[in-house]
């Protein structure tokens, strides 16, 4: 068995080693499916059952759980950020094959970096910039005067309208579109007038956008990705939205044009946002959560109700829609009564 013993994983990732320095892993697996050559991890106490029976070779967690672990261990404070950058370093991507696919058609104006790589089938306009190591996948478009950074990675399929602007070290999955119009219409007296959408759209450094995910050009300035987004599938993000670096945006988040997203947010699944609103830094919005007002203030924030049994549901439903009338007697026996102020004095 090849691999790399955990003795150089130890070192190179700066974590503590219980075990045999010589013992080899080729991969990771769950803590339940592990066997001899696996490497695993444990990060949610919901799993620690799993942990006395796993045949792993090794897991990584966290101090708390050492003594329970009946394996080799690699010990951190943060264990799943630790995992991920080992089974990054087990299980690294493809090389880059450079060079332009023969089915591919390039704009003899495009500039495309010696070392990049242009699958079949992708199509790449005039003015468009492609950097180094960078990998244009199968059936991409590149518009006019796009720019694709250093060592970013384009899966098959990816749309970037004209003048998009993406940062280093990105990854996009299939299906992404970049820079459509924004859903800008004025309304007339005989139907709706399109707002030209004249922005452009910039996405900074190690972004990673997932499949299906859409973001607007913005209808005069440009609609901003800062670094180190993380946005999930399915995201829509309307024109001129600005998200701050190190946020994350779970699957199916709908934001509506120029509203501000700070750094450091963690927005959960089908979320959705009105526009023109302010999201400061740090704040985590729950699944499903309604974001109609701006939100000031660091701290987590929801809207939902947890889903209950059906005949529990329809009652608390039925006795919302007699909040109004409960608020106006409640109103209506304390100025009988003399009102809160009457019971301060």
């Amino acid at each position: 068995m090849e691999g790399v013993t955990l003795g150089q994983l130890a070192a190179r990732f700066g974590v503590l080693l219980r075990g045999d320095p010589d013992a080899r892993v080729t991969g990771v697996a769950t803590l339940e499916n592990a066997r001899r050559g696996s490497l695993t991890f444990l990060a949610n106490s919901r799993y620690r059952r799993q942990l006395e029976n796993t045949a792993a070779t090794a897991v990584v967690l966290e101090p708390a759980d050492l003594e329970r672990c009946p394996v080799a261990a690699l010990v951190d404070a943060n264990p799943y950020a630790a995992y991920a950058r080992i089974a990054a370093f087990l299980h690294p991507e493809p090389a880059v094959t450079a060079g332009v696919h023969a089915s591919a058609v390039v704009d003899g104006r495009a500039r495309i970096a010696a070392s990049a790589e242009v699958g079949p089938l992708a199509v790449i306009a005039a003015g468009a910039e492609v950097g180094e190591r960078a990998v244009i996948g199968a059936g991409c478009v590149l518009g006019e005067g796009v720019q694709i950074g250093a060592d970013t990675r384009l899966a098959a399929q990816v749309t970037c309208y004209d003048r998009v602007r993406v940062g280093e070290r990105c990854v996009i999955h299939s299906g992404v579109v970049l820079g459509a119009d924004g859903f800008g219409i004025a309304r007339d007296v005989d139907g709706w007038v399109k707002v030209p959408q004249l922005g452009g759209l910039r996405i900074g450094n190690d972004v990673e956008i997932g499949a299906n995910t859409t973001i607007d050009r913005g209808a005069i300035d440009d609609t901003v990705i800062e670094d180190d987004v993380r946005l999930d599938n399915q995201v829509q993000i309307g024109h001129n939205v600005r998200i701050g670096a190190h946020t994350a945006i779970a699957g199916c988040v709908g934001i509506s044009g120029s509203t501000t997203i700070g750094s450091n947010c963690m927005i959960g699944g089908a979320v959705g946002i009105a526009g023109h609103l302010e999201i400061a830094d740090n704040v985590a919005i729950l699944g499903l959560t309604l974001v109609s007002r701006s939100l000031n203030e660091p701290g987590t924030y929801s809207s939902s109700l947890p889903a209950a049994e059906v005949s529990q549901w329809r009652r608390t439903v039925a006795r919302l829609r007699h909040l109004d009338e409960l608020f106006d007697r409640v109103r209506r026996l304390e100025h009988g009564a003399g009102g809160p102020e009457r019971e301060r004095t």
